[in-house]
């Protein structure tokens, strides 16, 4: 059996190592080999490509996305996105997550890979099936993590609701590089076990154990896998497509010329990005110690900046052990976005209140209202209720509160929005694509006095 491949360079590999910063015209001059290079699908779209482009590139993230499609005439385009949380950080209303499903899939998108940072697959039900009702391909992803909750009978529980919403295929996020190989093995075993969609394996090589982890799941079984071009691989971002093309050998299926002829373009990228210092020479250097602190390498990244603004870089030790506790004080939450900035965040008040809890984020009282969804693990009823009070706790679906608000923003922005796509944009970022629109109709009445020319 052929192992796939999901060539991740021109979204979570840029995305991992520099901030996601890769041009629409850069990722363009490396398109026309990776097409032809025989992979089951690119990774182009999603995650934080969306924010990057309106916030820092000054383009249009649905331009891109029409851009890249009109150049790929041979392989699938995939996408990221968290379920109802879209690619931003809140839950969003029905209509907008059906509508970017509906605006995702017309401008070129074909695979669909959703996932909740709490496994709460209730937070799934709405983008899955606007994926299926535009005929996109389904792809499930249950986000990996370790605890005294997270066995592999729980994800097998999992895998097994994903098919009955319809999964098309299911796809492992291990978004910590902490997924150990023969774990991986039994995982993957057990999974082709009790489903039969495909399984996806999605790591990264931040602890180092990643080639070993995927040839493991590769004796497993596995479907297909995520690896990055080598200019874009390793550290933070996953193993390098070649090492694993050639360690699967002719099953691959892939053209190492169009490899090689795609390499030397991104490498010539990649020193750009190394020399003007926005690709920072560390972000390549494996992190083992993830393995033992479960915590992924962004979060320590984050933790580190935190204190340095505090000036209380010394607390650095005792933070790291007061993450697991915080941790398992509200359930043993997978440490994924917003979840590890919110544990993170936790952590660095309680050690510098000198007193846990005395201080705490909104975001996390409102975790604890149930308003991100269900905790996988079980939180103590006394601690939710020194932290909330006698506040209801939710027991539904959090978006099943919140109103429509498509039609809203479309009247609201009338005179700037161009098309739903830019509603959508204005939906998820509002003060940021607001900004950006702004600048594009200013940049067409400068054009037009200049020109003399009427609008």
């Amino acid at each position: 059996m052929s192992v796939k491949f999901v060539e991740t360079a021109l979204r979570d590999g840029h995305q991992s190592l520099m901030a996601t910063r890769l041009t629409t015209d850069e990722i363009l001059s490396v398109l026309p080999e990776l097409d032809q290079a025989g992979y089951y699908a690119l990774e182009v779209w999603g995650g934080a490509t969306f924010d990057a482009c309106l916030r820092y590139l000054n383009e249009d993230p649905w331009e891109r996305l029409r851009k890249i499609k009109a150049q790929t005439k041979n392989t699938k385009l995939q996408m990221l996105f968290r379920g109802q949380n879209i690619l931003g950080y809140k839950h969003y209303p029905d209509d907008i997550v059906e509508k970017f499903v509906e605006k995702s899939i017309e401008n070129g998108i074909d695979i669909i890979r959703i996932f909740d940072a709490l496994n709460d697959l209730r937070n799934l039900e709405t983008s899955a099936k606007a994926i299926k009702k535009y005929h996109g391909h389904l792809q499930i992803a249950l986000s990996y993590t370790t605890s005294p909750v997270h066995s592999i009978d729980y994800y097998v529980d999992l895998a097994n609701q994903a098919q009955d919403m319809g999964a098309d295929s299911l796809c492992i996020k291990d978004m910590s590089g902490i997924l150990m190989p023969d774990v991986a093995y039994n995982l993957i075993k057990a999974l082709k076990k009790n489903i039969s969609i495909p399984i996806n394996f999605h790591t990264h090589a931040t602890s180092g154990l990643a080639p070993i982890t995927y040839k493991r799941a590769i004796d497993a079984g596995i479907d297909m896998v995520d690896t990055a071009l080598s200019p874009l691989s390793g550290g933070t971002s996953q193993v390098a497509t070649e090492a694993i093309a050639t360690l699967i050998g002719d099953e691959s299926k892939l053209d190492f010329n169009h490899l090689e002829n795609a390499k030397e373009t991104l490498t010539r990228i990649k020193d750009k990005y190394i020399e003007n210092g926005i690709l920072n020479p560390k972000a390549l250097t494996p992190n083992p110690k993830i393995l033992h602190s479960q915590i992924p390498g962004g979060m320590i990244s984050n933790l580190l900046n935190q204190l340095k603004d505090q000036k209380a870089l010394d607390k650095y030790e005792e933070v790291l052990e007061e993450v697991p506790r915080v941790r398992k004080d509200l359930g043993y939450p997978p440490l994924v976005t917003p979840m590890s900035q919110m544990v993170g965040t936790q952590a660095i008040m309680n050690i510098l209140a000198k007193e846990r809890y005395k201080l705490v984020p909104d975001e996390i009282k409102a975790y604890l209202r149930g308003n991100y969804g269900k905790a996988p693990g079980h939180i103590d009823p006394e601690f939710r209720k020194s932290i909330i009070g006698d506040d209801p706790v939710l027991d539904h679906r959090p978006a099943d509160d919140l109103k429509p608000r498509f039609d809203i923003l479309k009247e609201k922005y009338k005179d700037i929005a161009r098309s739903e796509e830019d509603v959508l944009s204005l939906a998820l970022f509002e003060p940021v694509a607001l900004k950006y629109l702004k600048g594009l109709k200013d940049d067409v009445v400068e054009f037009t006095l200049h020109t003399g020319e009427q609008s």
